[in-house]
C-alpha cells in the first residue's frame, strides 16, 4: 500500500471513551538518507529532519489540544519530540525507552544493501518468515517487537483515556502498531519521516486506526522518498 495522505481529516475532540494518540515518526537522520540501520544506536536528526520536526509541531499547534508527549529516549525522536513539545505551548516530554526502534543486533550501524556479504548470518535472521526468529547480537523478533509496542501504547492509552497525547518513535514501531491495528490491512507501505498516524484505543483489546501515513505538514520541507528506516528495512 502507497503511504495515504488524508488531508481534510479533522482530529476528533477528547472522548471518554478512548485515547487519541498521534503517532509520530522521528525526522530524517543522516544515516536515513545513507540507507544505514539504525535500531537502538543512538543518531541525532540532520537539518532536514529538524525543519520536518518543526513543520509537524506547527500541524499538531493547530489541531486539538494535546496533553502530553511520549518519546523513545533515542536522541533522533526526543529531538522531534522536543522541537513539537515547544510549539505546542511547553508540554512535558515523557522518555521511554519501550519507545525505541526494533533492537536489529548485530545489523545495526551498517548500509542496508551490503548486509546480504556483510553479515549474512544477521540478513538471514532479518529477511526470515519466521517472525520469532530472532536476530544475532540481541536483535529482537518481529513478535517481541509487537509485545513491546503493543504493551507500551496499551499502558499509554489506559493512563490517558479521554485525553489526546503524541507519541513520537520510529518506522519499526509505527509498523508494529498497524499490524495491531490492522491486523488484516494491506501492507503497511512506507512510513516517511514525521508521517502523523492517529489512533484510538479503547482499552486493552481494541485499538482502530483513523489516520495513517500523513504527510501533508512536509508540502515545503519535503521527504526521503525512499522512506528508509520505515519501510520494510527498518531501523
Amino acid at each position: 500500500m502507497a503511504e495515504s495522505s488524508i488531508n481534510d481529516f479533522h482530529s476528533s475532540y477528547p472522548h471518554p471513551d478512548y485515547a487519541e494518540i498521534v503517532v509520530v515518526r522521528h525526522g530524517e537522520t543522516t544515516w536515513n538518507a545513507d540507507g544505514r540501520i539504525q535500531g537502538h544506536l543512538d543518531v541525532e536528526l540532520n537539518e532536514t529532519g529538524r525543519q520536518q520536526a518543526a513543520a509537524v509541531a506547527v500541524r499538531l499547534s493547530r489541531e486539538p489540544k494535546v496533553s502530553v508527549i511520549y518519546s523513545s529516549d533515542l536522541q533522533r525522536a526526543f529531538e522531534t519530540a522536543q522541537i513539537i513539545a515547544s510549539r505546542c505551548g511547553g508540554l512535558e516530554v515523557v522518555k521511554d525507552s519501550d519507545l525505541r526502534e526494533r533492537n536489529l543486533g548485530d545489523l545495526q550501524g551498517l548500509v542496508y544493501h551490503e548486509i546480504a556479504k556483510t553479515n549474512p548470518m544477521a540478513y538471514k535472521a532479518f529477511v526470515s518468515k519466521n517472525e520469532d526468529q530472532e536476530i544475532p547480537g540481541g536483535g529482537e523478533s518481529l513478535v517481541q517487537l509487537f509485545d513491546r509496542c503493543s504493551s507500551a501504547l496499551q499502558r499509554i492509552g489506559t493512563k490517558h483515556k479521554g485525553e489526546r497525547v503524541v507519541v513520537v518513535t520510529h518506522g519499526g514501531f509505527i509498523r508494529s502498531l498497524y499490524k495491531w491495528a490492522c491486523p488484516n490491512g494491506r501492507p503497511a507501505g512506507k512510513i516517511l519521516n514525521t508521517c502523523v498516524n492517529v489512533f484510538h484505543l479503547y482499552g486493552e483489546d481494541k485499538c482502530t486506526l483513523k489516520v495513517w501515513g500523513d504527510v501533508s505538514h512536509l508540502s515545503q520541507t519535503g521527504f526521503l522518498e525512499s522512506g528508509f528506516g520505515g519501510d520494510k528495512n527498518s531501523g
